[in-house]
This record gives C-alpha cells, sequence and structure tokens, in this order.
C-alpha cells in the first residue's frame, strides 16, 4: 500500500501544492497519470478544481483527469493508476463516494498497490472514520466509516490557535471529546506543511514542522521522520 496524506493543498503563502512537489514526484515515480477525485469541492467547480490540480502537476509530466469526466466512476477507478483526492468538505467528499458506490472500490484498489494521494479531506478519508474531521457537516453521508486505510484517525490542518477574545473550544478541547468516547483510538494531528506516508508496513511523518499524537487523553509531539508502524498493528 502506497499512500501520501498531505494535511493542506498550500504551506504558508505557496502556490497550489508547490510545497509536496518532491514528495509527490517520489511517491508517483513511474507513474505517468492519476485520477483526481474532486468531491470534496463545494465552492469550485469540479472543472475548475481540475484545471488547478493538472496545472500544479504538469511540471512533472503527470496528466490527470478528474472521476466527474468518466461517464462510470467505478471503471475509472478500476483504470486507475494513481488516485489523487483533494480537499474541500469531508461530508460531502464521503457522500458522494458512497453515492457513487466507490468507498470499497477504491480500498481495494490502493490496497492492491495503486498509489494513493490526498489531502486535507482527501487525507481524512484514509484513516478509519471521518469523526476527526474539522469540517461542518453540509450534508450527511451514508456513513461515517471512511477507506481505512489506516487503522486511526487523522486531523489535518491541525492548529491550538485560540484567538483573544474567543470563548469557543479548540481543537485540542475538540480531540479530547473523542479521546474520552475513543480513549484506545490514535489521533495523529498534522499540521500544515506535513505528510504521512505509508509505504507497505511503514508509516513516516514527513515535514519539518512534526505532528502529535492524540491518545488515551494524553498530546504527545511527534519529531520529523518518526517511526508509527506500530500503529498499523
Amino acid at each position: 500500500m502506497q499512500l501520501l496524506l498531505l494535511s493542506s493543498s498550500r504551506a504558508n503563502n505557496s502556490d497550489y501544492l508547490a510545497p509536496y512537489m518532491n514528495w509527490l514526484s517520489d511517491h508517483l515515480a513511474g507513474v505517468d497519470e492519476l485520477l483526481f477525485i474532486p468531491y470534496a469541492g463545494v465552492s469550485i467547480s469540479y472543472d475548475d478544481y481540475l484545471q488547478m490540480v493538472s496545472q500544479a502537476l504538469a511540471p512533472k509530466g503527470i496528466k490527470v483527469s478528474s472521476i466527474h469526466q468518466h461517464a462510470d466512476a467505478r471503471q475509472a477507478v478500476l483504470n486507475a493508476k494513481a488516485i489523487a483526492v483533494g480537499g474541500g468538505n469531508t461530508f460531502h467528499l464521503l457522500y458522494q463516494l458512497y453515492q457513487q458506490d466507490i468507498v470499497q472500490l477504491i480500498k481495494k484498489r490502493v490496497t492492491e498497490g495503486v498509489p494513493y494521494i490526498g489531502w486535507s479531506a482527501g487525507s481524512n478519508i484514509a484513516g478509519a472514520t471521518i469523526r476527526t474531521t474539522n469540517d461542518m457537516p453540509i450534508i450527511e453521508p451514508a456513513s461515517f466509516n471512511a477507506l481505512n486505510l489506516l487503522p486511526l484517525q487523522l486531523n489535518p490542518h491541525y492548529t491550538d490557535y485560540k484567538a483573544a477574545g474567543f470563548h469557543g473550544e479548540t481543537r485540542d478541547m475538540r480531540l479530547a471529546e473523542f479521546m474520552q468516547l475513543h480513549p484506545a483510538t490514535p489521533i495523529i494531528a498534522l499540521p500544515e506543511g506535513t505528510a504521512l506516508k505509508r509505504s507497505g508496513n511503514s508509516l513516516t511523518l514527513l515535514g519539518n514542522e512534526g505532528g502529535y499524537l492524540f491518545l488515551g487523553g494524553n498530546k504527545t509531539p511527534l519529531a520529523e521522520n518518526c517511526d508509527l508502524a506500530e500503529f498499523l498493528l
């Protein structure tokens, strides 16, 4: 299984996907085309979303088609040499995947070795469920169960920033609520500019910002390039 799960499409004020080009090139070595899934896009048309991704990957010689251009979504997944799933609203993304009946099919193809790339919502769905997404549930998917390519929870765009005078819950408080109900389930929080890479039975944190593990009521810092393979068991 080959996964590259980016926290975000940008870091700081970068161009689209620009900070991750070396990681993307390594991940897609030998692949010259991929299937893009834009279903997380709500305020952007799928055609415009495809254009953004195509332009970003063009310098690497990667040809991108979008699943919405195919008459048969399942056949598109079956034919894909690699699969990339973009960010946006995680609930809308998973809703559409269930509507097209491709949740298990994507999992099957990726388990068979088809490279998978996700960012933001596209990373969220690689975990066991989407119950630790930051997004508003603007639509109700058939289930919160996701691709389960990793047997854990993910929280992309992680930050515990709290504005002065703000009295709502911080991200840490929300994740603490999850841990209260699910103390044995790991959550890996990914600040922007970081990613998780799975290659077979190895799992590594990429990016010098590091990350955080939330588990059993505790928050533990994770260093760049740390080995997280224990959480695949």
